[in-house]
């Protein structure tokens, strides 16, 4: 895919602009490194018929650039040994990844193509209350923790917990009306940021961070190529590689936002999409974007120190 009309495709103020902002995204890979440098991502979801929603996040997560992604799929009778358009993917049963791979795994997302179910709320609460720092919480996940409240306490000491939802599912968290999120987006997003203590992604037109500290960002990237199915499943995974690679929260959330805006645009300057654009073609366009922002540092010799006044 990527063979024809690059010439179309303006990196250069991709380039510029991911320089001032997430620099992070512009480093190019040590030589000395292994897959363990860039960090373990396990996808927990996949309930029966919504397998390719795991799928699709942890394809997104290695091709941003993790070293390893590991999915748990829940509640599905004799998961399969590997994917086999992806069999870079290790796959097991939710509940034995969460019980036997939870010390090799440097960030869990949870809730692609997840079922609401009595596995899936124990998977939750068995991660929510673990030591784990980093977890990531998108779709299924979203109304477990919005109707089992009592079983997620806020007090969690995690560094990065994130979460990802789009109008109804911020409806749900704060028992108010999709009417009033989208009537005023910057309270749903700074109060599900409060109350949660988490960053928050509050997908859209016009896509909103935020972060208990009060940070707000209305992501400048994007189309609506973005308007199809699995496209967050895609957003999830990238979100749960960046924080994997060591990329501290502040930079990386922002940034797979950004990032997911970028390859839908490079997407459409390539005459793919918006409309027909598919979810799966996504990670392919982030890979090559990130690559094409590594040439900022490899040649012109400069690095720039990242801009604290942008977070």
């Amino acid at each position: 895919m990527f063979n024809r009309s690059l010439a179309l495709v303006q990196i250069d103020s991709y380039r510029a602009y991911a320089q001032q902002h997430y620099p992070s995204l512009c480093q190019p890979r040590p030589e000395n490194s292994h897959k363990g440098t860039f960090g373990t991502v396990a996808i927990v979801g996949g309930s029966k018929g919504m397998v390719g929603a795991s799928v699709l996040a942890a394809t997104s997560a290695m091709y941003t650039g993790c070293g390893k992604v590991l999915v748990g799929l829940n509640h599905v009778h004799n998961p399969p040994a590997v994917f086999h358009n992806r069999p870079e993917i290790m796959v097991d049963y939710a509940v034995d990844m969460v019980t036997n791979y939870h010390h090799i795994v440097d960030t869990w997302v949870v809730g692609c193509g997840l079922s609401k179910n009595e596995t899936a709320v124990q998977i939750l609460k068995a991660l929510w209350n673990s030591s784990i720092t980093q977890l990531v919480l998108d779709a299924g996940a979203l109304p477990i923790l919005a109707e089992h409240s009592e079983l997620f306490p806020t007090q969690h000491k995690r560094t990065d917990l994130v979460i990802t939802p789009h109008p109804g599912e911020a409806a749900k968290l704060l028992n108010v009306s999709i009417e009033r999120i989208e009537q005023n987006r910057d309270w749903a997003a700074r109060e599900l940021a409060s109350r949660y203590r988490a960053w928050v992604i509050l997908k859209g037109h016009d896509t909103l961070i935020s972060s208990a500290r009060g940070f707000l960002l209305t992501n400048p990237s994007g189309n609506a190529g973005l308007a199809t199915a699995g496209s967050g499943d895609v957003l999830a995974g990238m979100v749960g590689s960046l924080l994997a690679q060591g990329i501290e929260a502040e930079e990386a959330v922002p940034a797979a936002v950004w990032l997911h805006g970028v390859a839908a645009e490079v997407l459409v300057q390539m005459q793919i999409g918006p409309i027909g654009m598919l979810a799966g073609e996504l990670a392919e366009a982030v890979r090559w974007v990130r690559n094409q922002l590594t040439l900022i540092v490899e040649n012109e010799e400069q690095t720039t120190s990242y801009d604290k006044d942008f977070i």
